[in-house]
């Protein structure tokens, strides 16, 4: 009975300790967020912001309606050592929350002894003879630190509050990766359509190069048309092997990205156009609320918010609650007999800190130091927010023209080119009129082929930028 009238009295001390512990010394928390527009300036007619915390931001890469890329992003989010440890560094901050917030309740260990003690005949208050027995001790201790000031409160915010922001980063990893695979595997598929042309390229010089061959043999064509048009059919194949060499070099990155070895690691060439994905940026108000890296420098903070309040309580009195309760007897008979119970209630402790030499002064201005830090840090990442998101739409609708515009020049390039090579045939011109044409053509369509992987890469910079592609809000 002892043992429950101590749980009991213990219970009521800390129901009084916790509702004495009212005081929170961490200022209040007001975040500061720069002015935020009604709409990009780049993308005009969007409307305000509205909540979208909750909405999905999906597979945004399968807009793109390529299977080889869908398979590669969830290898990416299954095997990526770089995702691997932002998981694991998020689920040590859960765990490092988790402890925090255990010191809010009373801490209780059970325990136990036994052992065969000999004592002296000549010991203190001695009977007058030595005397040998066992002692056996079941019970349990409990500790509590009374929450006066807020400083375990605010530890617990704190550490959820990074627990939130790691989070965060996760989900900017995650996001990052994404774009990292996609990126490299759009500029992959840009090089197989290069590769492509020049490959009908080298065809169509080799065919050139054979049909002034043959007229220079036949006394119709000089050795300058020859060796010209030879120069062309070696300077295209050159272009072949640096190709070759820029799409090792990319493969071998997607491989790093999804966790493969690349070595082990290859993609078949395909010169398949990808579609070109529409992705809504919404409002720069919904643009703050879903790009992970701002909530994660808000959360950060407001941990260091919560770390004024840690500082500030420091320099005042700690007081812990202590004590223990159980059972004792020099045999192991009714060992759990209530005359055998025994109990102690305390320490009751509290130390106030009397001098230390300006150090708690000094740690509270650290905390708010880190704290302006901290805010400063949320401030620029909600402008570099804006700055990317306005860059990824100014890319996307330039390059949509620059696009336009380079397919018009590389249809005119080849219609000078078949008519440039109609001439020289009939023996309208020289054969520098057609190398030149070829040129023309040849640089036209590798541009065009250029400008439609930047298009898409521009698609996949907004697509990070806005983080993460959301259903539209009509």
């Amino acid at each position: 009975m002892g043992a429950v009238k101590l749980g009991r009295t213990f219970a009521a001390l800390a129901l009084a300790g916790t509702a004495l512990a009212g005081c929170d010394m961490a200022p209040a928390y007001h975040p500061q967020t720069p002015a935020v527009p009604q709409q990009f300036a780049e993308l005009p007619g969007w409307q305000a912001a509205e909540p979208m915390d909750a909405l999905p931001r999906g597979k945004w890469w399968e807009a793109f309606g390529d299977p080889q890329l869908n398979a590669l992003e969830e290898q990416a989010d299954k095997a990526s050592p770089t995702l691997a440890a932002a998981l694991a560094r998020y689920d040590a901050a859960t765990a490092a929350a988790r402890v925090s917030a255990a010191a809010l309740l009373p801490e209780v260990d059970a325990g136990g002894s036994a052992e065969r003690t000999r004592v002296a005949r000549d010991r203190p208050s001695s009977t007058g003879r030595s005397s040998t027995y066992d002692l056996y001790n079941v019970g349990a201790s409990l500790s509590y630190e009374v929450d006066f000031w807020g400083r375990v409160r605010n530890s617990v915010k704190a550490a959820r509050a990074e627990a939130q922001a790691s989070a965060g980063d996760l989900a900017s990893a995650r996001l990052s990766l994404q774009a990292e695979v996609a990126d490299a595997y759009v500029r992959l598929r840009g090089l197989d359509a290069q590769a492509e042309l020049l490959r009908h390229t080298v065809t169509a010089y080799q065919r050139a190069w054979q049909l002034n061959h043959d007229r220079h043999e036949g006394g119709d064509a000089s050795g300058v048309d020859e060796n010209r048009a030879l120069s062309q059919l070696a300077s295209a194949k050159a272009q072949v092997s640096a190709i070759s060499v820029q799409r090792a070099t990319t493969e071998h990155e997607i491989a790093a990205a999804v966790g493969a070895v690349a070595s082990s690691f290859h993609l078949a060439p395909d010169a398949t156009q990808l579609t070109m994905p529409d992705i809504p940026s919404g409002t720069p108000g919904q643009l703050v609320q879903r790009r992970p890296d701002i909530a994660a420098a808000e959360r950060r903070m407001f941990e260091a918010n919560a770390g004024i309040g840690i500082a500030k309580a420091a320099r005042f009195p700690t007081v812990t609650l202590g004590g223990n309760a159980g059972w004792q007897a020099t045999g192991g008979h009714d060992l759990l007999a209530a005359p055998n119970t025994v109990w102690a209630l305390g320490p009751l402790a509290a130390s106030l800190p009397i001098f230390d030499a300006g150090k708690r002064l000094a740690q509270v201005r650290q905390a708010r130091a880190q704290f302006e830090e901290a805010a400063a840090g949320y401030r620029g990442a909600v402008v570099n927010a804006f700055q990317q998101v306005e860059d990824a739409l100014a890319a996307e609708r330039d390059y949509a023209t620059q696009a336009h515009d380079q397919t018009e020049a590389a249809q005119a390039a080849n219609r000078t080119n078949d008519l440039a090579f109609i001439r020289y045939r009939d023996g309208a011109t020289d054969y520098l009129e057609v190398v030149t044409a070829q040129t023309d053509a040849l640089t036209a369509e590798r541009s065009r082929i250029q400008v439609e992987t930047q298009r898409r890469q521009a698609s996949i910079a907004l697509v990070k930028a806005i983080g993460g592609s959301v259903p539209d809000v009509k």
